[in-house]
């Protein structure tokens, strides 16, 4: 290690070797900080799933809990269905797998919708003197200070058939009778963009508060249109706040639970819902394990797939 002389002869540098001790105590004291937040994460998060795990691989009791025997008959429900009264093979099970895209296309959606609604809203925020875009800021996070439960009832009150809109198209004469919105996809999927949208309007704000403006004002010189500048420059540019952004949204939209139980109605399920159920009215705790073992699967691929991506785009950018 490299230590420098500050006496008056002059500044002269000369190794000394480190001790060991002093390596290994100063390691030491980098894991005795982190240990609080590991001792967190070990009990407060692997341990809860490590139980849901061991959960499913049981078999369900009579009225609730589980008995300790070993099957897999929990995650040979969650695709496949087997007769109530025979232990014969139906097929697919064709409610859960339905549950499963709705969850999957809703989840989708959403993050499409959150993008295209986030992106100007991020760029409007972006282009703003820089006094007041806390201002514009502080505005998107004030959403997040009400409960999740009163803002989808909210929208409730916007979309049903005494709503706002059904109101005011009836009394505009536009319609004759109220449209049916309430307890639909449609109906969930506008809760879940509404309560998700700060979501990605934040990533997207990150991404575009870095971009130079002298290069679309290079582009404009070099006699770009507006859509080439947007197609060529910014919308690479900001791609990582689009891919950060529609990861934040499609992973709590797809284990969503208020918006699609209150929006939904109880018949518009998603994978919330149905976990809920088989740990609630439907007494099987196998089973709501496994789903919800299915359902973290899926969380954990698509980090996957976003972190080898971006893997591969900082290679490109380093071999460029």
């Amino acid at each position: 290690m490299a230590v420098r002389d500050l006496s008056p002869a002059g500044p002269a540098v000369r190794d000394e070797p480190v001790p060991p001790a002093a390596v290994a105590d100063r390691h030491g004291w980098k894991w005795l900080l982190c240990a609080p937040a590991l001792t967190i994460l070990v009990f407060a998060a692997s341990g809860p799933l490590l139980i849901v795990l061991v959960y499913s691989f049981l078999t369900p009791a009579g009225f609730g809990g589980v008995v300790w025997e070993f099957s897999t008959e929990a995650w040979f429900r969650v695709f496949l269905a087997r007769d109530i009264f025979e232990p014969e093979l139906l097929g697919p099970n064709r409610a859960h797998l339905a549950i499963f895209w709705r969850s999957v296309s809703l989840a989708f959606q959403t993050a499409l919708i959150c993008a295209v609604l986030g992106f100007p809203t991020a760029w409007f925020i972006a282009t703003r003197p820089q006094r007041s875009r806390a201002v514009w800021l502080f505005l998107i996070t004030i959403p997040f200070w009400t409960n999740l439960l009163i803002r989808t009832f909210a929208i409730q009150e916007v979309i049903r058939n005494q709503g706002l809109i059904n109101t005011i198209l009836l009394k505009a004469g536009a319609i004759e009778a109220p449209i049916q919105m309430l307890y639909t996809d449609f109906a969930i999927l506008v809760g879940m963009a509404y309560v998700f949208l700060p979501l990605m309007v934040l990533p997207l704000y990150a991404a575009m508060d870095k971009l130079d403006i002298r290069l679309l004002e290079a582009g404009y010189d070099l006699y770009a249109s507006r859509w080439r500048v947007l197609r060529h420059i910014v919308l690479p540019l900001v791609k990582p706040g689009f891919i950060a952004g529609s990861i934040l949204v499609f992973i709590p939209a797809i284990g969503a639970y208020v918006t699609p139980r209150v929006l939904g109605g109880g018949r518009n399920m998603m994978l919330g819902n149905l976990i809920e159920l088989q740990f609630g009215q439907g007494r099987n705790w196998p089973l709501g394990a496994a789903l919800a073992m299915t359902l973290l699967i899926i969380v954990v691929a698509t980090l996957v797939v976003y972190m080898r991506y971006v893997g591969r785009q900082e290679e490109g950018r380093r071999d460029g």
